[in-house]
């Protein structure tokens, strides 16, 4: 009787640690969905979507800094001279 008793006894032990261990698990995932980092089963991120920018805008930058370019080789070379 007394080995039943002590299997029940570390059986409960065994219980709150697992308990402990399901709260720490948790608080863990929570902090991983907090910073955005957690991954759903189909390996894609759960949290901020990667922004994106359309090919009109993309355009429109690469030209505005050509032109930015071009002015100060323009203005270079005009030193030089």
């Amino acid at each position: 009787m007394d080995i039943l008793a002590a299997l029940k006894q570390e059986e409960a032990k065994l219980q709150k640690q697992a308990e402990i261990v399901r709260q720490q698990l948790e608080t863990v995932r929570t902090a991983m969905k907090i910073l955005g980092r957690e991954v759903a089963s189909g390996g894609k991120p759960i949290g901020k979507k990667k922004r994106v920018m359309s090919a009109a805008a993309r355009a429109k930058i690469s030209k505005a800094t050509k032109e930015r370019w071009a002015k100060y080789r323009a203005a270079k070379a005009k030193g030089k001279r």
